[in-house]
């Protein structure tokens, strides 16, 4: 254990957190990112599942520490959250704004990932219900083999997708599709009611999905278990796992995409 753990552990969290609003002590600070940093880890470790072996976990890492001291810095003791809770949304937040900064999904993907959402959102104005695999593909000019290489594809992009930011409030105060699952106390209180309103639409997104789509949400972003994990529970192989989050996700995102986009004109 370091000096700085072994001096701190022994005192309330809770009164350190105080002294840290009023003074900013930087060994306490030091102490609170040595303390949380294998949150990082644990939060880059199950992002980086998901993604393409281009993606370094080191740079996961790295990505997630901004969030960590962002959370450190703007967490409020008095709210009713615990830091964890608080901070892991803020690691994740950041690990996904660092992804789309340098972009690094190639554009033909990206332009796939629309493509699948745009399909998928006509086809289910057309038809009024959830549509088939078979139909979508139809739709996209391709056989169910492609179609299904396309989905492991996009995985990738999937996992980046559900963190679009949306803006609240006359400030546009930010806050993520991830975020918008977690306890509201972390926000600007007058921002509880609309996000609140947000938080009912997605889970009305949710429940809307065809069943296994829905189990692969809820087990992943709720329950957080890995896609590995998921297959296991589910009895089905990762990728498969894999490709009904993807589908999950282009559903979510054609459902989602004109209320965000009414709420931002407000």
């Amino acid at each position: 254990m370091s000096r700085l753990l072994d001096k701190y552990n022994q005192f309330d969290e809770t009164d350190l957190w105080k002294q840290y609003r009023v003074n900013k002590n930087p060994e306490i600070r030091s102490y609170l990112v040595e303390k949380y940093s294998p949150l990082v880890k644990h939060v880059a470790g199950r992002i980086a599942i998901g993604m393409p072996q281009n993606v370094e976990f080191e740079d996961l890492v790295s990505y997630g520490v901004f969030g960590l001291l962002d959370a450190i810095e703007k967490f409020d003791p008095s709210r009713e959250i615990k830091f964890k809770t608080y901070a892991m949304t803020r690691i994740r937040g950041s690990v996904f704004d660092e992804l789309r900064s340098v972009d690094w999904i190639p554009r033909s993907i990206r332009q796939k990932a629309k493509q699948l959402e745009g399909i998928i959102a006509m086809l289910e104005n057309k038809e009024g219900k959830k549509v088939e695999d078979e139909e979508i593909a139809k739709e996209l000019g391709v056989s169910m083999d492609e179609y299904n290489s396309l989905l492991t594809k996009l995985s990738g992009t999937s996992l980046v997708s559900l963190n679009d930011i949306w803006f609240l409030g006359d400030e546009n105060d930010e806050v993520s599709f991830m975020e918008t699952l977690e306890s509201p106390m972390n926000m600007n209180p007058d921002n509880i009611i609309e996000k609140e309103e947000i938080k009912n639409v997605i889970v009305d997104a949710i429940k809307s999905l065809p069943e296994k789509e829905k189990k692969v949400i809820v087990l992943y972003y709720y329950e957080d278990l890995t896609l590995k994990e998921i297959g296991e529970v589910l009895e089905v192989t990762e990728s498969r796992i894999s490709q009904l989050h993807t589908k999950a996700v282009a559903r979510l995102r054609s459902k989602l995409s004109k209320v965000k986009s009414a709420i931002q004109k407000r």
